[in-house]
């Protein structure tokens, strides 16, 4: 009984919003270098401070942002813009799908709330828990997805008022960042993984790799992106099972 009241009172502990912020603490740095390199990006892109501020409190997505960049410079129609971003961020409907059994208790605003705020990273912080059999919460996923969006929000707020200074950002390989962090990402996920799981989820990426070649032949590349993503995710599941 002693043993199963200090599972408990463990359990709770990893469960708190404060725990969430902790936990959210190894990624920031990803955070905060993608969100400067956001700013300084959006700042060559003629965007002002304030406009840049609100593209990170209401699109939240670092890949659909400087998306959004690359095709205001372009001189792309707004209709084109809301479209593409739309097609990029509904990579945000799997995270979510993936963590709603853990959520069911809930109501629906706060499940809302909960997907709102979910990146690949804290998806990711998430996925790990589930992994070690830690039970989640609101509480704690709260304290991880606020954390992680304030200190986006910020990082490119400082990094737009940093890119009045940098006209350039190509020069400093700055918009290379965000694909150089979700490379960073698949090699510690890949480096916890045992030999058989390895090899599921290498085999996952030859999938995702073959659509894509074969989608692109017939479709715009963020399309075939996305239809790749969600087949092998679709695979993923059922084989896993």
């Amino acid at each position: 009984m002693n043993e199963l009241a200090y599972k408990i009172h463990k359990e709770e502990k990893l469960s708190t919003f404060s725990q969430g912020v902790k936990d959210c603490v190894p990624t920031l740095i990803g955070y905060i270098s993608i969100g400067l390199a956001m700013g300084i990006v959006g700042a060559s892109s003629n965007l002002s401070i304030f406009e840049i501020t609100l593209l990170s409190v209401f699109v939240y997505a670092g890949a659909s942002q400087f998306i959004i960049c690359a095709l205001l410079v372009a001189g792309s129609p707004i209709s084109v813009i809301v479209f593409t971003t739309f097609i990029v961020n509904l990579r945000h409907f799997l995270l979510s799908m993936a963590l709603a059994p853990h959520f069911t208790k809930y109501s629906l605003m706060k499940n809302i709330g909960i997907g709102a705020l979910v990146t690949d990273e804290s998806f990711g912080v998430a996925a790990s828990k589930i992994a070690k059999r830690v039970p989640l919460n609101d509480k704690w996923m709260n304290g991880l997805n606020i954390t992680a969006y304030l200190f986006w929000i910020l990082s490119c707020m400082l990094g737009a008022i940093f890119g009045k200074w940098i006209s350039n950002p190509e020069v400093f390989g700055l918009d290379f960042s965000l694909t150089a962090m979700f490379l960073a990402l698949l090699v510690l996920q890949l480096q916890n993984m045992d030999q058989g799981k390895l090899k599921f989820y290498l085999s996952l990426i030859v999938y995702v790799v073959l659509l894509m070649l074969i989608f692109c032949m017939f479709v715009p590349s963020y399309i075939a992106i996305l239809l790749s993503t969600i087949i092998a995710a679709t695979i993923g599941v059922v084989k896993d099972k």
